[in-house]
């Protein structure tokens, strides 16, 4: 059994941003352009008007402040309204491999690692670009890996779960190294015409080099500690897309297909579920909530994160030890906590304790404890 260590992290954050006041006045001319359209049918009461949203509703109700976009354009565009990502060819790199790469190519000089100290890729994301050959083998080719690549998808939770896949292989010896990425285009699974959820997500892609910790030679490295996971089914956040679509396709359209939750429920049950995990988790190592320098919360909701730690710590957090990126990035899926992790790490002394922590659909909670090099 070897001992594992976190040695390198990377980001690839897009080039477009939309703010929430450009989401808004997008969102409030096409509910606008609704109203009046249906004006008949609203004042006869067959269909309830649409209201306006604004931006001191979605900073209030999450915190988020902007979000990186592969496309802002179609997304802006009331006519439209969903990423304008033209498909490729099949002789070309997919749009996640592409951002996968660039991730990695970061998460690999961190490292201080080449393609050649990798033995496997996994691809873990809450969305798959496709269903086969797998985004990890396309990603290992595109870099030139040797070895093995899969993919994987536990919804928000799917980094830390893959942190721990990956350590278990390293661990066990069937790897030296293994990348993991999480490339994440959530903005292709949302309504944006829909008021509660127009603002929520955001695009990005992260990646993480696992590796035996006796060979390991970055400044960046964190042991992991432990990982610990939990999954309970709920269809309080849910997105029914997948291939068995088109054998029905009088359901096509419904609103399922696309990301939707019950916000209110999810708030209610997640957020004890996962300071629970969290405390266990520190308890099985015998270790107290004060010795955790940082956590390292998935950034879905501010609010969400806010109670948690609260009920750690048993009081508010700092900024410092619950840094938050969700204002610009809003909630990027699985890439969350890992991007909250590679940007708030290097200040730490040799010895800091912390948390990665990522939670949602499923529902899926993963726990990856680390302590600095």
């Amino acid at each position: 059994m070897h001992n594992v260590v976190i040695s390198g992290t990377g980001l690839y954050t897009p080039p477009n941003s939309i703010s929430n006041e450009e989401l808004v006045e997008s969102f409030n001319a096409f509910v606008e352009a609704h109203n009046r359209e249906n004006a008949d049918a609203i004042a006869a009461g067959e269909i309830e008007a649409l209201a306006p949203s604004s931006t001191e509703f979605i900073e209030k109700a999450s915190g988020i402040k902007s979000r990186f976009v592969v496309n802002k354009s179609g997304i802006l565009d009331i006519q439209r309204m969903v990423p304008d990502i033209p498909e490729r060819s099949n002789d070309e790199w997919s749009v996640f491999c592409e951002m996968a790469v660039k991730a990695a190519t970061e998460a690999l000089q961190r490292a201080g690692r080449t393609a050649a100290d990798i033995d496997g890729v996994i691809v873990a994301c809450s969305n798959l670009q496709r269903a086969y050959p797998a985004i990890a083998v396309e990603v290992q080719e595109a870099l030139g890996i040797e070895g093995f690549g899969f993919d994987m998808n536990v919804a928000c939770s799917s980094a830390t779960f893959g942190i721990q896949v990956a350590a278990n292989s390293v661990q066990l010896g069937q790897a030296r190294a293994v990348l993991m990425v999480n490339p994440e285009i959530c903005t292709g699974h949302m309504n944006f015409r829909d008021r509660d959820s127009h603002f929520i997500f955001g695009d990005a892609c992260t990646a993480v080099i696992v590796e035996r910790a006796d060979l390991a030679v970055s400044k960046y490295q964190f042991d992991i500690v432990g990982t610990k996971l939990l999954t309970k089914f709920s269809n309080n956040i849910r997105n029914n897309f997948g291939f068995l679509n088109r054998c029905d396709p009088s359901g096509v359209g419904a609103p399922d297909k696309l990301f939707v939750q019950q916000g209110r429920k999810v708030f209610k049950d997640v957020c004890p579920m996962v300071a629970e995990l969290i405390g266990a988790h520190l308890q099985e190592h015998q270790l107290p909530v004060p010795e955790v320098r940082r956590f390292w919360l998935h950034q879905a909701n501010l609010n969400m994160n806010m109670l948690i730690a609260r009920k750690l710590f048993g009081r508010d957090p700092t900024a410092d030890e619950a840094p938050v990126v969700l204002d610009q990035y809003a909630n990027t899926s699985s890439a969350g906590s890992i991007i909250a992790f590679h940007k708030h790490q290097d200040d730490l002394p040799s010895g800091s304790l912390g948390v990665i922590c990522s939670f949602g659909a499923g529902y899926s909670i993963g726990s990856v404890l680390v302590r600095k090099r």
